[in-house]
């Protein structure tokens, strides 16, 4: 169906559709005029367009958020639906596309011609180049610090850290470290454990006892005699996320062990199920809003839809004590 299609159901111009369907300003148009041509619409299924669209006003309505390899779970899922609400508010839409598949970045954003590409992780250089020769504006964000203001960065070593400081203040001197065996988390947790083990050093600590965690029992009790094993028992694990941390308790429990009076636990993420664990689980909570309200906001000021700046938060991460430790 076209345009001059519900033009000829209406009984109305193809002009008036226009203005119509495109909601144009400073044109009159009757109540009665502007719903016969809704009402011709809807009954024929016209949909606009997005190429036509595309066309008339010089861009698409559409931002790719490019999703690395990684596991989807409730921090994703959560930024990418705040960032979905707020870029919805200007009339953008969000495709999101995993980086799983084989296909290169160019042959993406040519296809699917976006207004802005929007990246959880950094681009190739080359990559970047071209976009933005193309007329995209790359919004970007780093697992490191990093130097340029446009990039949104939550440093993984310093989540790791700030684990082990938090566990050092409460007497705790033998740790573990409780890794994901799932190798697409390796940019996170290999960035977390390496802070980890920098606090350790920096305190003087014996450096953390790495194990990796499945999400089920068995593979967490096999964990816990590991660290539990020898003359100097672990009394702490900082794990990777708040998922593996439950299983750790899931794995302290099926042992008889008592937490945190004989071994303490700390996560990451804040998620749901961290305040309905038994014990309550102490975790470290990341700014997942304010980082999809800088993301959105950058996109905006690069198509000039808003004019300040974005507002960076001070307290990206901190952690939230709860009866784990």
């Amino acid at each position: 169906m076209t345009s001059a299609d519900v033009a000829r159901e209406s009984g109305v111009s193809r002009t008036t559709v226009s203005y119509v369907l495109n909601a144009k300003d400073g044109v009159v148009i009757t109540d009665a005029t502007r719903q016969r041509v809704l009402d011709a619409a809807a009954r024929l299924g016209y949909t606009p367009s997005a190429a036509a669209r595309t066309l008339r006003s010089g861009r698409s309505d559409l931002v790719l958020c490019v999703l690395p390899d990684w596991t989807v779970g409730p921090v994703i899922d959560t930024l990418i639906d705040h960032l979905t609400t707020a870029l919805a508010e200007h009339g953008l839409s969000v495709l999101v596309h995993s980086g799983r598949g084989k296909g290169s970045l160019a042959d993406l954003w040519r296809a699917v011609t976006p207004c802005a590409v929007l990246g959880l992780a950094p681009f190739d250089e080359a990559d970047t180049h071209a976009m933005r020769q193309a007329g995209i504006p790359v919004v970007g964000t780093a697992l490191d610090e990093d130097p340029h203001p446009e990039i949104f960065s939550v440093p993984q070593a310093d989540i790791g850290g700030l684990q082990v400081e938090h566990l050092a203040e409460r007497g705790h001197r033998v740790l573990a470290y409780a890794a994901p065996s799932d190798d697409r988390l390796a940019a996170f947790a290999d960035r977390r454990l390496a802070g980890a083990r920098a606090v350790c050093e920096r305190l003087g600590l014996p450096e953390p006892r790495v194990a990796p965690v499945d999400l089920d029992v068995a593979s967490a009790v096999a964990a816990v005699r590991q660290w539990r094993s020898g003359d100097d028992p672990v009394t702490a694990v900082a794990a990777y996320n708040d998922e593996v941390a439950l299983a750790v308790l899931a794995g302290l429990r099926a042992e008889g062990l008592r937490v945190p009076d004989d071994v303490a636990v700390i996560g990451v993420d804040d998620i749901s199920a961290a305040r309905l664990a038994a014990p309550a689980l102490t975790t470290v909570w990341q700014a997942i809003d304010a980082q999809a309200s800088y993301l959105a906001a950058s996109v905006l000021t690069a198509l000039g839809l808003a004019h300040d700046p974005p507002q960076r938060t001070s307290d990206v991460f901190h952690v939230v004590q709860r009866e784990s430790t």
